[in-house]
């Protein structure tokens, strides 16, 4: 029997449907096949809330922000309270907090002990007692004052703020201090403070 041979134009059609239906049926192709597109990397440029959290905490800029947060962490008891440890032969240090320019850090003081005259170096920053009381000396231009910090009571110092703390009470006492920029040097003056005469700042 002699086939038949379809003609030119149902031969087009023909590949048209073809071409259609492959089309059709295809795979769908991802919009960044080339696994190298910047979206497909970094996700859609506008969906970007994961980027911009609003729920973080806002880091301590000015002294207000700085005073704020000490208030807050001294009054949270439950956050420092298990971290207190009195060591006889020391200060003891735990640093509750840190972030960008800042650090946190609780103090416990058994009765007698004492900081020294001390400064912070180019660090400034807040302090609050939260349990007992602390005794601080400080030296400035204007002379020498003595001053009792007891829960509740806040100091802010600037960079090269000389002063003493001493548990002067009978009673062990907490402390919490927040420097900025982190606290990376403690000078110590010693016997030689009496001489010390601060510059006028």
């Amino acid at each position: 029997m002699p086939r038949l041979r379809p003609r030119n134009r149902d031969r087009k059609k023909n590949d048209r449907l073809t071409a259609r239906t492959a089309v059709r049926i295809a795979a769908p192709r991802h919009p960044w096949a080339d696994g190298l597109s910047d979206v497909s990397i970094a996700g859609d440029p506008l969906a970007f809330p994961h980027l911009a959290r609003t729920d973080l905490p806002r880091h301590p800029v000015t002294v207000a922000d700085q005073a704020r947060l000490v208030r807050e962490i001294a009054a949270d008891r439950a956050r420092w309270e298990p971290l207190v440890r009195y060591d006889a032969l020391t200060r003891w240090y735990a640093r509750l907090e840190t972030g960008p320019g800042y650090e946190v850090w609780l103090l416990s003081w058994l009765p007698g002990q004492s900081s020294g005259f001390h400064d912070h170096g180019r660090s400034s920053g807040v302090m609050a007692v939260v349990r007992g009381e602390l005794t601080e000396r400080s030296l400035t231009a204007d002379g020498e004052g003595t001053r009792v910090l007891r829960p509740g009571t806040q100091r802010v110092f600037s960079d090269g703020y000389l002063h003493e703390m001493v548990n002067a009470a009978l009673e062990p006492a907490v402390s919490v201090h927040l420097y900025t920029p982190g606290l990376v040097e403690m000078n110590q003056y010693g016997a030689a403070v009496a001489e010390y005469q601060p510059e006028p700042r």
